[in-house]
């Protein structure tokens, strides 16, 4: 993955990152957060994956329900967050991925293979959000 800033103001920054085949989105994007040293942000890309896992999130069982993607897909909206959840970054993304035939899949992404590209930009804003663990969901939701 590259990293290139496209606007700084002392407060915003924006960067596009720039991911490569094979790369792991979300593994990546936190391996560059901690770098960055990022502990807030929102990001939106486009691109294609190789496969993907998906999850769609189960009220009864609190937990996932894992759907798998083992095939060449179009990233036509891929929209997250990343807040700090202790002192780790923690990324929370949605994808919308296109199949061949024009049908779509869509959740909670878990993990995405980079095939040939995918484009982010993510924003990092002046005021930071945290993530703290929520017993009824049993999920780290964020806090103003």
């Amino acid at each position: 993955m590259q990293a290139k800033t496209l606007h700084h103001d002392g407060q915003q920054r924006t960067v596009a990152l720039i991911f490569e085949t094979g790369d792991r989105v979300m593994e990546t994007l936190v391996t560059y957060a901690k770098r960055a040293g990022l502990e807030a942000g929102h990001f939106t890309a486009i691109g294609a994956l190789r496969r993907a896992t998906l999850g769609y999130f189960e009220w009864e069982r609190r937990d996932y329900r894992r759907i798998e993607i083992d095939e060449q897909v179009e990233v036509l909206s891929l929209v997250g967050d990343i807040a700090l959840e202790g002192t780790e970054p923690r990324v929370h993304a949605h994808l919308v991925a296109g199949r061949a035939d024009g049908s779509t899949a869509g959740g909670h992404l878990i993990e995405g293979e980079v095939r040939p590209t995918l484009e982010l930009v993510l924003v990092e804003p002046p005021a930071h959000l945290r993530r703290r663990f929520d017993p009824a969901s049993r999920l780290a939701l964020l806090q103003p």
